[in-house]
């Protein structure tokens, strides 16, 4: 009795947090501009949904470009500056002085490099400046997170420094790395919305854009709508993250 309840314990708590906000905004008669109940917002998102998952796809498909990209780049700064501590020093805090800094500030002037007939790019870019952190301090912890009676054994061996990384350290990074990309995936998306929500011209057609058109138009019940696409791409997003990550370390351990 108490796994089925606990296996159902989220369910009830959204639809009853459902059935409150429908029957406050009813109740209350809190006009539809202002909040509207989970009714009208389902009755957008079924009649606007061609749009809404077209919308969803060009964001999707930039926050994935920006994940690759920046997963690149960050292994390979990770790489170079793992095998340098002079490196290390110069350039981690310049990573952490772009990880800190809200990306909000420097989107406009992206924007503007990226050039404002092409805002695809500069979406891309903000987001790879946002996902990048994560996987870089991911994948140097693992490169330093190496098993001390391992590293001693590799001594033993007289192992050279080539062998040492691509047998011992890059093997023992890979679970930091696939957790950073996991966090990197979500901010990539975030990245993405910020960088459309500023661009702000429609070019590039993603549900940050759909969010500003709606929201003009007072049309809160369809802004809703995309909100929640937004929240369920990011959310299968990091199911598909996670899936990976179970699948490699599970062949890891094999």
């Amino acid at each position: 009795m108490r796994r089925p309840l606990h296996k159902s314990a989220p369910v009830l708590l959204f639809a009853s947090v459902l059935a409150v906000w429908e029957a406050a905004c009813r109740r209350l008669a809190i006009p539809s501009y202002f909040l509207p109940p989970p009714s009208e917002i389902a009755r957008a998102a079924a009649e606007n949904w061609p749009i809404l998952l077209a919308s969803a796809w060009n964001t999707l498909a930039m926050a994935l470009a920006a994940l690759v990209v920046s997963s690149v780049l960050a292994c390979s700064v990770a790489l170079i500056v793992a095998l340098n501590e002079t490196i290390e020093r110069s350039i981690r805090p310049l990573a952490v002085s772009l990880q800190v800094t809200p990306v909000i500030a420097i989107a406009p002037q992206v924007v503007i490099w990226a050039g404002l007939d092409r805002p695809e790019r500069a979406i891309i870019s903000l987001a790879v400046i946002v996902a990048f952190f994560p996987i870089f301090s991911g994948a140097l912890t693992g490169l330093k997170a190496t098993d001390p009676d391992l590293g001693r054994l590799f001594d033993l061996y007289e192992a050279s420094r080539w062998q040492r990384l691509w047998r011992l350290r890059i093997p023992s990074s890979i679970p930091f790395v696939l957790e950073g990309h996991k966090v990197a995936g979500g901010l990539a998306v975030i990245g993405a919305v910020v960088a459309e929500f500023v661009a702000g011209s429609g070019g590039a057609q993603g549900l940050a854009w759909r969010i500003l058109e709606a929201s003009n138009r007072l049309q809160t019940a369809k802004t809703f709508a995309a909100v929640i696409v937004l929240a369920i791409m990011g959310a299968l997003l990091n199911a598909v993250l996670r899936a990976v990550e179970r699948i490699v370390l599970d062949k890891m351990r094999g």
